[in-house]
């Protein structure tokens, strides 16, 4: 046990590289989306470089955050499996399950574009690029609230975010129309 708070430590180091890589992929997928849509050359200028950014940045740093945070966080439940029983602790690793289909679901998008296979809209990556801060949102009000958490007003604030940040999308777009270089 005196090595837990390490293991801790590493796990939310890891845990903060993770949400870097999962926050940015997303950016770029954009960026790739639209230089799609750029004539030649500069849709192939475009295209390449951020293909290699994107692979760099995918297998480099938001892969391997992902292993070594979810492998620092078994050896914390292995050396406090009393965590387990705590329902905001299922709560959480049913959040961190939705965090790993988000990551997977990020995991062929980047497949696709990396093979030039283009299915998502720059806007509805826009909107993709948010689930994964009101996951965040979620499992840290968990974690730092625990038993006190209040699920009528966790709800309520969880909607609200989405709320929030789908405006801010709305917004964003409509300030992009009026100035394309916003």
């Amino acid at each position: 046990m005196e090595y837990y708070q390490y293991i801790k430590a590493l796990h939310l180091i890891f845990v903060i590289t993770w949400f870097a890589g999962l926050f940015y992929i997303p950016r770029l997928f954009i960026y790739h989306i639209e230089a799609t849509k750029k004539p030649e050359p500069e849709n192939e200028i475009l295209s390449t470089q951020l293909k290699l950014m994107t692979k760099r940045l995918w297998t480099i740093i938001t892969w391997p955050s992902a292993i070594l945070a979810s492998l620092f966080a078994f050896l914390m439940l292995y050396l406090s499996p009393g965590w387990l029983s705590q329902g905001w602790m299922h709560v959480k690793l049913g959040f961190v399950l939705l965090l790993y289909a988000y990551h997977i679901k990020n995991h062929f998008i980047f497949k696709d574009l990396q093979n030039d296979i283009v299915k998502w809209s720059s806007n509805k990556m826009r909107l993709w690029n948010e689930v994964s801060t009101l996951i965040l949102f979620a499992v840290i009000f968990l974690v730092i609230l625990r038993d006190s958490f209040n699920w009528i007003y966790g709800v309520i604030g969880i909607f609200l975010l989405a709320g929030m940040l789908m405006l801010g999308v709305k917004v964003y777009k409509r300030i992009r129309a009026r100035n394309p270089n916003a």
